[in-house]
């Protein structure tokens, strides 16, 4: 662990007891009580409409030609939630889908991800109280506060089970308030209409939606909103065209670095070292030769050069030659590597997963440890932190993609230190995020620069800044132990993960204002149980133990494609096929007689072993198994792959996936595919050391990603389910590299415990 020099230098204290902090982390039962009576119970839809179009309710207004336009609070960030959503919605409400339009959400209670909130309360509470997110009023307490607080975040897969059936009930009141309407022109029982295609009709007499809607929103609901019974609309598992794709195909799809306003101007930017950083001097005189450059802007931290085009600012920087002053604590690998060890082999543990007892069943006869190591990892999506401002008349108006609305609207308010209801943020569609867009630095930077400039300013991050100034998925060490039985069954298993409490980290810097060193600084030495996630072990292993071991790392981290599951899985599923070959038994058939309360991923695994033709991994065939639950999805994957003079050959990959009812195959086929060849660029590279305060990785070609003709061909096979649906957009990715590095192990004996895979070895 770093010395206590080494740490930032004031010491850690403890969170404030502000109004967020204390209604959220939970405080004394009567405080919440007097703050629930004070706060205002109903809440009423913001949508902008136009003269000839009627609002019904939050999600929902429809206009007298008939245009279906369905507000969305989730970014859309490649996932496909601008369809999969309104799909939801237009199938119960019986639309035609070819008139069906969407647009994001403005800032709302309405639209807070209770789920997510209930997902991340133990984040949210104060160190030491998580337990109290296992009561089921706490949970209540942790939704409701969620929507009081705008609660507005697109994360951990929670899109579609957050907001299907707020969806469905939209499109199920409208459909009943149309038919009303209808029906009382035709003096007939409104159940006795039908609805489809946007058409209602009873007999041969039809009116269409356009035709309604005025007269439709004065009508009143009955209560309960009667749903179809599932499986009568016509849209629903359907892979109806993707209602952003053709703006996407032609180009008028509009993204932050795509705003242009009169009269504006573009930035380039450059930070420190990660830490305690100030800017300490520059060469101004450097930049004027420079076509193009206007003017220079400091912040406290940076320092940003403005010029009448991107390139040109860029280079401004580069003739200024920015020096910064870094206080305390420079990240290093190596220190890194040692903080970790340390944490795991002499720091004091807090356990979340306990099941039965370990103690006195570990006998040297009978017991196996493996470390593993896993590096930072980035998230590197194609386009880079991008805002665009236009500040005037003591307001602000911010086009940026986020993650988080409220955080960055915060941000930007708080930067210029007016009120929030004086910023106006228009979501823009993101070029993917992985989780990048959580992190909303960016919109507090670009509101300083547009105020000095008195004009529009567009700011760009350039590759680097964004590599070198990433929230990076936490580097983490893990310690596991298994005691073995005779015959090969897993007794007792203990498993110990060293990493940084990130997601307290990261809470704190969306909700609490804080910046990097005082959210690294507030959260050391607290427990995070979002550290283990992913280890909610699926099989029957009676005594179980699992730790975590909080460490300090001095790189800022936060949620990442999959988060600790991407890390934690690896670790778990090569440690289970290390297991199997001690016990002498094949991979799958070692799995499945500890899957007895888990049919479904049971089934995924012998899905995927007739799919792949399955040959036990065994002569060196170079056949990998793992497998994963998360969120209520499944999966099994099957890697074919072998180590040659070249490097890593990835012969083909297969999965079987169990998510429930699919909404829209092709959209679900995507994101399994596209977390699978995420999975697998992570077992290849997608990491960074760092050295001297900065990562190692300044450019993309420097992240050892596959290209386009390395990735093998891949097989996805669902299982046909009626279960409730679940987010899917993360499961694909964990499952990868422990099956990669399982074929790997089968084709050439050598077990690698470190991700990326060929990364060096600590």
């Amino acid at each position: 662990m770093a010395a206590e020099s080494d740490l930032p230098p004031d010491e850690p204290a403890a969170p404030g007891l502000n109004r967020r902090n204390f209604l959220i982390g939970g405080g004394a039962v009567t405080g919440l009580v007097v703050a629930w009576a004070l706060w205002p119970r109903r809440y009423e839809p913001n949508v902008a409409a136009t003269e000839n179009e009627q609002i019904f309710g939050a999600y929902l207004k429809i206009s007298e030609e008939g245009q279906v336009t369905v507000v969305v609070p989730q970014s859309e960030m490649g996932q496909g939630v601008y369809t999969v959503l309104p799909q939801i919605l237009a199938d119960e409400l019986g639309a035609d889908w070819r008139t069906v339009a969407v647009e994001p959400a403005p800032i709302n209670p309405l639209y807070s991800n209770g789920l997510l909130a209930e997902q991340w309360a133990e984040s949210l509470m104060p160190a030491g109280s998580e337990k109290l997110t296992e009561n089921a009023a706490m949970q209540w307490i942790a939704q409701n506060i969620a929507v009081r607080e705008q609660f507005i975040v697109t994360a951990d897969s929670t899109s579609i089970p957050a907001f299907a059936e707020s969806f469905r009930e939209a499109g199920a009141a409208a459909r009943i308030l149309l038919t009303e309407v209808a029906a009382a022109r035709w003096d007939v029982p409104w159940e006795s209409c039908t609805v489809e295609n946007g058409i209602i009709s009873h007999g041969e007499r039809e009116l269409r939606f356009g035709e309604l809607v005025r007269d439709a929103a004065t009508q009143d609901l009955p209560d309960p909103v009667p749903l179809r019974p599932a499986g009568t609309g016509q849209l629903i598992g359907q892979d109806v065209p993707r209602l952003d794709l053709p703006s996407k195909l032609d180009g008028s799809a509009n993204f932050a670095g795509d705003v242009r306003l009169p009269d504006m101007v573009f930035a380039a930017i450059r930070q420190g070292p990660i830490g305690d950083t100030r800017l300490k001097s520059f060469n101004r005189q450097g930049a004027a030769k420079i076509t193009g450059f206007i003017d220079v802007v400091k912040g406290e931290t940076w320092i940003a050069a403005v010029a009448t085009n991107w390139w040109a600012a860029n280079r401004a920087l580069d003739k200024m030659s920015p020096v910064f002053e870094t206080k305390g604590f420079l990240p290093d690998s190596d220190r890194i590597d040692t903080a970790l060890q340390a944490a795991l082999d002499d720091g004091e543990g807090t356990r979340f997963v306990s099941r039965g007892e370990t103690k006195g069943v570990f006998q040297k006869d009978n017991s196996v440890r493996a470390r593993y190591h896993a590096d930072a990892a980035i998230h590197a999506p194609i386009e880079t932190r991008t805002a665009t401002a236009d500040y005037k008349d003591g307001g602000l108006e911010l086009w940026m993609a986020t993650q988080a609305p409220v955080a960055a609207v915060q941000a930007a308010a708080r930067a210029l230190n007016i009120g929030q209801d004086r910023v106006t943020l228009y979501p823009m569609l993101s070029g993917g995020s992985f989780d990048r867009n959580l992190d909303n630095d960016i919109a507090g930077q670009v509101a300083l620069i547009a105020r000095q400039m008195e004009r529009p300013v567009q700011l760009v991050w350039s590759r680097a800044e964004d590599l070198m100034h990433d929230h990076y998925r936490a580097p983490s060490q893990a310690r596991l132990d298994a005691a073995m039985a005779k015959a090969g069954r897993v007794e007792a298993l203990q498993i110990k993960i060293a990493a940084p409490p990130s997601s307290r980290e990261q809470v704190r810097r969306l909700f609490e204002g804080m910046d990097n060193v005082e959210a690294m600084r507030s959260s050391i030495g607290e427990a995070d149980i979002k550290a283990i996630a992913g280890l909610d072990v699926p099989y029957d292993i009676p005594n179980l133990t699992v730790d975590h071991h909080s460490a300090f790392v001095g790189v800022p981290t936060g949620n990442w494609r999959s988060n600790a599951h991407s890390s934690n899985v690896f670790y778990l599923e090569s440690f289970i096929d290390e297991l199997a070959a001690k016990a002498g038994i094949e991979p799958l058939s070692f799995r499945m007689q500890m899957l007895n309360d888990q049919p479904r991923l049971a089934r995924c695994l012998t899905g995927v072993a007739a799919m792949a033709d399955w040959d036990g991994g065994l002569d060196s065939s170079g056949q990998g198994l793992a497998c994963h639950s998360m969120r209520g999805g499944h999966i099994a994957v099957i890697a074919s792959a072998s180590r040659g003079s070249t490097g890593l050959e990835v012969r083909r990959i297969s999965a079987t996936v169990d998510i429930g009812r699919i909404m829209h195959p092709d959209i679900a086929r995507q994101q399994i595919e596209g977390g699978i060849v995420f999975g697998l660029a992570m077992a290849l590279g997608s990491a960074t050391r760092f050295q001297n305060g900065l990562p190692t990785v300044k450019r993309l070609r420097d992240l050892s990603l596959p290209r386009l003709a390395e990735i093998p061909p891949i097989q996805i096979e669902f299982v046909r389910s009626e279960e409730e649906p679940v987010g899917y957009e993360e499961l694909g990715v964990p499952a990868v590299a422990p099956a990669v590095a399982n074929a790997l192990f089968s084709a050439t004996g050598v077990r690698l415990r470190q991700l990326p895979l060929f990364g060096e070895i600590s």
